[in-house]
């Protein structure tokens, strides 16, 4: 009892002095600014929510790319065969015109699924500039130091920050036409009304004929689904804590992480493959001066990963401003890379 209390009192002390040490905003960067009003926005709604894109500091890096190697994630394989066995009808799909072009990869994480295409491009002598976008900073840095040791001819314009802001950009560092990469499913991790909106956006920033490939996890079985979100070495569940020790370092949170567990669900009909991080008491955490409140087995919703069939493809693609020109399915058909282009 006596050990308990003195933990207790250390833990009190711990958290006041994490909350005197709190930065004002005048002393952080405008993306550390934006992290901490994005997480406080979050934990204000009802129900409680933080947004995925978050994840990814160096240890999420770490985890999301052991997860990526798990056999039970099958999305890695699914779209390598597409990238490793189906390069050359990638390639003519992108350099059909036969212009320059860029080639913009949202959220282009280590590039080892794209690194095949950019290698079979470099070797057929395309001509064209490689620009992968990212809001990891030390994701960007390892796969620049990988494809240049790799595909030392490639020309490599490395962009670090949110994606239509660095899409900005690089639409106007040059003049040539388009090709933007949103791979592995990433689409998936919108709700459709969001992945609406998202594809409406990214026209009005393209010019008419520019190209987009983006890759959709379609539905299977649910056990398929649900396995490689939910695996049995727990790498999944670490990756959607560590946010919350994300939060503890970064904004001088005292989130009890013990308190915290992962939950994961699918539903077949909607396709909807939901993450939640429940607490497991009731428990106040503390942000600077922020408090929140949580009741026991009160759900954080951390992220969707959404299950396509091809009529909700179909739909997307023609109501959004563009036209399907092509799809490549992998071997098993559980994964495709449709080929759009904008009209």
């Amino acid at each position: 009892m006596i050990k308990m209390q003195l933990a207790g009192y250390l833990f009190v002390i711990l958290k006041n002095d994490m909350n005197k040490n709190l930065p004002n905003e005048a002393e952080m960067s405008e993306e550390h600014i934006t992290f901490k009003r994005d997480v406080i926005s979050g934990l204000k709604r009802d129900p409680k929510q933080l947004d995925s894109k978050y994840f990814y500091d160096e240890k999420g890096d770490r985890l999301f790319q052991s997860i990526m190697e798990m056999p039970e994630y099958y999305l890695t394989d699914c779209e390598m065969d597409i990238f490793k066995n189906k390069t050359e009808q990638l390639a003519e799909s992108i350099s059909a015109a036969n212009t320059p072009f860029d080639l913009i990869e949202l959220g282009a994480g280590d590039a080892s699924k794209s690194a095949h295409l950019l290698k079979f491009m470099a070797e057929e002598k395309i001509d064209f500039t490689y620009m992968p976008i990212d809001i990891s900073g030390n994701i960007l840095t390892v796969l620049n130091n990988n494809l240049k040791q790799k595909i030392p001819s490639l020309n490599i314009k490395v962009l670090h920050g949110d994606y239509f802001k660095m899409l900005d950009k690089a639409m106007n560092l040059s003049d040539k036409r388009k090709v933007v990469l949103f791979l592995g499913g990433n689409i998936g991790n919108m709700e459709m009304d969001d992945a609406y909106t998202f594809c409406t956006l990214l026209r009005q920033k393209l010019n008419k004929g520019d190209i987009l490939i983006t890759g959709f996890d379609l539905k299977k079985n649910p056990h398929t689904i649900l396995n490689a979100y939910n695996d049995a070495r727990g790498l999944t569940a670490s990756f959607n804590l560590n946010l919350l020790a994300r939060i503890n370092r970064e904004l001088k949170a005292d989130f009890n992480i013990a308190n915290f567990q992962h939950y994961q669900s699918y539903d077949p009909l909607s396709g909807a493959c939901k993450s939640y991080l429940i607490s497991l008491i009731k428990q106040t955490v503390d942000i600077g001066e922020e408090k929140f409140h949580f009741k026991q087995n009160e759900a954080i919703y951390m992220e969707i990963s959404q299950k396509y069939k091809q009529e909700d493809i179909d739909k997307l693609s023609s109501q959004t401003g563009f036209s399907i020109l092509s799809q490549i399915a992998d071997a098993n058909n559980w994964f495709v890379d449709s080929i759009w282009q904008a009209v």
